[in-house]
């Protein structure tokens, strides 16, 4: 039997070598990462810069946009390092941390775009009523909630976690979650999958309730609602529908890979799906919003062309 407090590290089995293939899949990754990194920060900026996207659904957008890139950065640079790396091995403080990073980021997920859906639904159903419900105040009450409820969960659970006497330390996949830990112990880990449960349905039921609930009313309000009113509730809840549709699948491929017997699946495929939602929500999110919001594209193309055109304008101002 292995104690908790003598395993220093954890092997991730589901590394393979790829021999020069490594590098190609360095810059692959490489290049998600910068195209992650650079794509959310601009419409941070955007929407931090302009007083004009300063209402409370932009600010949900930009809340949204800081978790993308929170969470991208829990994972890209580990698995830059495990690429190029001939030993696939992680040290137990950092596992535990990037597992905090991964748990929070899907829970603000989660969170957020439940926010943004109750703030769609105010918008559409009560247009007149919009801005006395939703205050200044409110806004910033919501998105402390947004983040500090997940943080909050999932610090229990990783002290849960840490806390556990384990005889084993190979985790059969590419990053450090919470289930392959448990799945670890040495003991009954009941209290852990207890507290999970109660965890699992304060950041993602009550979330996904509430997502369910708002568009159920958009969608009545719509149906019996004019021409115009289809129309404003088609442009502003398209980006957010698609975005929703995407994290339910990601976040089902991560849960069906976690808790089921994945054995006969090609390793390749395992994962992908393990990274689908660290990878392509951060990817889906600020292009669907950046090409589908009109405020938003045109800010986005005005500050790109005024950063292009930077270094020309200061030449011909120094030669005149």
């Amino acid at each position: 039997m292995i104690n908790s407090s003598y395993v220093s590290y954890f092997a991730l089995a589901a590394y393979f070598d790829t021999g020069l293939f490594k590098y190609l899949y360095f810059l692959l990754i490489m290049s998600l990462y910068v195209f992650i990194v650079c794509a959310n920060l601009l419409l941070i900026v955007v929407i931090c810069m302009n007083r004009s996207l300063h209402e409370p659904m932009y600010l949900f957008l930009c809340s949204l946009f800081v978790n993308e890139l929170y969470g991208s950065t829990g994972l890209f640079p580990f698995l830059l390092v495990q690429i190029l790396s001939d030993i696939h091995a992680v040290s137990a403080p950092f596992c535990f941390l990037q597992m905090f990073c991964v748990y929070t980021y899907g829970g603000v997920e989660f969170t957020n775009l439940a926010v943004i859906s109750y703030d769609r639904y105010l918008a559409i159903c009560y247009p007149l009523q919009y801005h006395v419900h939703m205050t200044s105040s409110k806004v910033v009450v919501l998105i402390a909630v947004t983040w500090s409820l997940p943080f909050f969960a999932v610090f229990v659970t990783t002290l849960l976690s840490v806390s556990l006497q384990l005889c084993g330390n190979i985790i059969n996949i590419v990053y450090c979650d919470n289930y392959s830990i448990i799945k670890l112990a040495c003991y009954e880990t009941r209290v852990n999958d207890v507290y999970e449960l109660v965890a699992a349905s304060l950041i993602v039921c009550v979330p996904v309730s509430i997502i369910f609930y708002t568009y159920i009313k958009i969608l009545k309000v719509c149906f019996s609602g004019s021409k115009q009113t289809r129309q404003k509730a088609v442009s502003t809840c398209t980006p957010h529908l698609a975005s929703l549709i995407n994290f339910f699948f990601g976040s089902f491929f991560e849960i069906l890979q976690s808790r089921f017997d994945m054995s006969s699946v090609p390793n390749v495929l395992r994962i992908l799906l393990s990274l689908y939602f660290l990878t392509c929500q951060p990817i889906f999110n600020p292009v669907m919003y950046g090409l589908n919001m009109s405020k938003i594209r045109i800010m986005c193309q005005s500050l790109l062309e005024h950063i292009l055109s930077g270094p020309q304008h200061v030449q011909n101002t120094h030669c005149v």
